[in-house]
C-alpha cells in the first residue's frame, strides 16, 4: 500500500502514524510515517500557527513523535486504541503546550506490518474555542455533561452543588474516589471543595490525610503540570504509565502507590489562562478510560467556569463587605449582621459581648503628619484588635470607631481582653483606645447592647482628654 499516495489524497492537514507492539503486550515505538503538505506547514511554514509550539521544524519521514511534541501518554494511548485495537478516535481538546484548539480524528488502517499497525491522524487547528466542535459528542457523554450543566445552573448552594456533581462523576468514572481541589499558586494554599467515594475503604477525608501525610502537599501539586507535560491532562491506566509518571515525578508517584493507587486521572481546572484547581479520579476502570477522558474534558471546562464566577462573586462580596484600608468588616457588613439578628435570622448565645472602641488622638495625627500617619493608626489599631479578639467579628463602624460582636466567651474572660487594650493608654503608645463594652447572659437585645457599649465608650473618652486635654480633638 502507498501510504505516501494514500494521505496525500487527505485536504485536511493529515499523517500516518505506525504504532509497535511487543511480545509482552506493551506497545511503543509510535512514528510519523508521512504526512501530507497540510500537515508539513504545521511544523515547518513559519506563517503556520503550530510553527513555534514545535520541538524540531524539519519533518523526516519514520520519525519517532516526540521529536515534535513532548511525550503524551493521552496522545499514545489514543494511537494504540486506534492502530492496535482499530477504534477509531475523535476528541476537541486545548493542550496546555499550545495557544490554540485541537480538533483530532484518528481512524485505524487494515494494513500492518508485522508488529507495526497503523492508522491515520488528522487534525483541524482553531484559534479559540468553538462550541459546535465541542457539542459533537458521544450520546452518553453529551447527556452527562448536559446534566452538570444543568445543576451549575440551577444551583443555588454552590457547594451543595459541586458535591452532588463530583458524586455524579464518580459513579459515572466507577472509581474509588473523586477529588475537586481548589489552588492558591501565589499563596500556595490548597483545600478540597468537594469529594465523593464509590467505594467504602475510600470514603475518608481527603483533606485530612493529606495534611496529616504530607509536611507541605503544595509541593506535591507544584509538580502536576510537570507531570501532565502540557498536555490537557494525565492519565495513568496500567503499569507502563506508572512508569512514565515516576521518571516525571517521583514523589508523587511512590506517594501513591504507597495507598495503593494503581489508576489515575487528573484534570487541571483552567479558566482564562488561570489554574483554580484539580480533579481527580483514582482506581477507576482502565476499559472507561477513553469514555471518562471525553467526559471529564468537557465537564471540567464548565466546572473551572462556574468556579471563576464563584471567585468573582465572593470578590465583589468581600469588597462590599470589607473595609479596604483595615481588612475588618466594614459598617455595611455590620449592619446586614444586626438586621439578620434583629430579623430573627441568626440566633446569638447566651453569652454574647459588644465591645466598642475608639481611636484617641487621631485627629491630631492626621494634623501633624498628615492622613498617611493616619492610615497606618488605623491599621495598626484593626491588628490589635484582631490580636486581643481573635474569635470576634470585627467591623469598622465608621471614621476611627470600631465594633467587636464576640459570642461563647465568659465575661470575666472579654474584661481581662478590655484591660489589655487599655495597655495601649500610656502617653508613649502609639495607639491609644477609648473602650465600652456590653455583656449579657441570656437573650441578647443586640440594639440595646450596642447603644450601651457606644455610650461606655463616650464616657471613657472623655475621661481620657481630661487627663490628655493636648491631644482632645478640635
Amino acid at each position: 500500500m502507498d501510504l505516501q499516495k494514500f494521505v496525500d489524497s487527505y485536504v485536511t492537514m493529515s499523517c500516518i502514524i505506525s504504532v509497535r507492539t511487543f511480545p509482552d503486550g506493551h506497545y511503543g515505538d509510535i512514528r510519523l510515517v508521512c504526512a501530507n503538505k497540510a500537515y508539513i506547514d504545521t511544523i515547518e511554514d513559519p506563517e503556520n500557527i503550530a510553527y513555534s509550539e514545535m520541538l524540531n521544524n524539519k519533518f523526516v519521514p519514520d520519525s519517532p513523535y516526540e521529536i515534535y511534541i513532548p511525550k503524551d501518554l493521552n496522545f499514545e494511548d489514543a494511537c494504540y486504541r486506534c492502530a492496535v485495537l482499530k477504534k477509531p478516535f475523535h476528541t476537541y481538546i486545548h493542550p496546555e503546550r499550545y495557544n490554540f484548539w485541537l480538533d483530532t480524528y484518528i481512524m485505524p488502517l487494515t494494513f500492518d506490518e508485522g508488529d507495526r499497525h497503523y492508522c491515520i491522524y488528522s487534525q483541524e487547528i482553531t484559534p479559540c474555542a468553538s462550541t459546535r466542535r465541542m457539542s459533537n459528542l458521544d450520546a452518553g457523554v453529551a447527556e452527562s455533561v448536559l446534566q452538570t450543566c444543568i445543576k451549575l445552573h440551577d444551583g443555588s448552594d454552590f457547594n451543595q452543588t459541586m458535591d452532588e456533581i463530583v458524586k455524579d462523576l464518580c459513579k459515572q468514572c466507577e472509581a474509588d474516589k473523586v477529588c475537586l481541589i481548589l489552588t492558591d499558586m501565589k499563596e500556595r494554599t490548597f483545600s478540597i471543595l468537594s469529594e465523593a467515594a464509590g467505594s467504602p475503604i475510600a470514603d475518608y477525608s481527603v483533606e485530612d490525610y493529606l495534611r496529616s501525610r504530607y509536611e507541605d502537599f503544595f509541593d506535591i501539586i507544584e509538580t502536576w503540570d510537570q507531570a501532565i507535560a502540557g498536555s490537557t491532562c494525565l492519565i495513568i491506566q496500567n503499569e507502563r504509565d506508572m512508569e512514565v509518571l515516576y521518571e516525571r515525578d517521583p514523589v508523587w508517584a511512590a506517594s501513591m502507590q504507597e495507598v495503593d493507587v494503581h489508576t489515575i486521572v487528573l484534570f487541571p481546572l483552567v479558566y482564562n489562562h488561570e489554574t483554580l484547581g484539580y480533579i481527580w479520579a483514582i482506581n477507576f476502570k482502565a476499559e472507561n478510560t477513553m469514555r471518562i477522558r471525553a467526559l471529564l474534558e468537557l465537564a471540567t471546562f464548565f466546572i473551572a467556569s462556574e468556579i471563576a464566577n464563584q471567585k468573582l462573586l465572593d470578590q465583589m462580596k468581600m469588597m462590599s463587605w470589607s473595609d479596604m484600608l483595615t481588612g475588618v468588616n466594614n459598617r455595611n457588613a455590620m449592619n446586614l449582621r444586626v438586621d439578620s439578628i434583629v430579623n430573627g435570622e441568626e440566633e446569638l448565645p447566651d453569652e454574647t459581648a459588644v465591645i466598642y472602641t475608639d481611636i484617641n488622638g487621631l485627629k491630631q495625627v492626621n494634623d501633624n503628619g498628615g492622613h498617611a500617619d493616619g492610615d497606618r493608626m488605623l491599621k495598626k489599631a484593626a491588628n490589635i484588635l484582631k490580636d486581643v479578639f481573635p474569635d470576634g467579628d470585627i467591623y469598622r463602624a465608621g471614621g476611627d470607631e470600631f465594633m467587636v460582636l464576640v459570642t461563647g466567651v465568659p465575661e470575666h474572660i472579654i474584661e481581662e481582653r478590655i484591660e489589655k487594650l487599655k495597655v495601649y493608654r500610656s502617653d508613649k503608645a502609639d495607639v491609644s483606645f477609648s473602650v465600652g463594652y456590653f455583656c449579657s447572659c441570656g437573650k441578647t437585645d443586640i440594639r440595646h447592647a450596642m447603644t450601651m457599649a457606644d455610650k461606655r465608650m463616650y464616657d471613657d473618652k472623655q475621661r481620657y482628654y481630661q487627663d490628655h486635654p493636648y491631644r482632645k480633638r478640635r
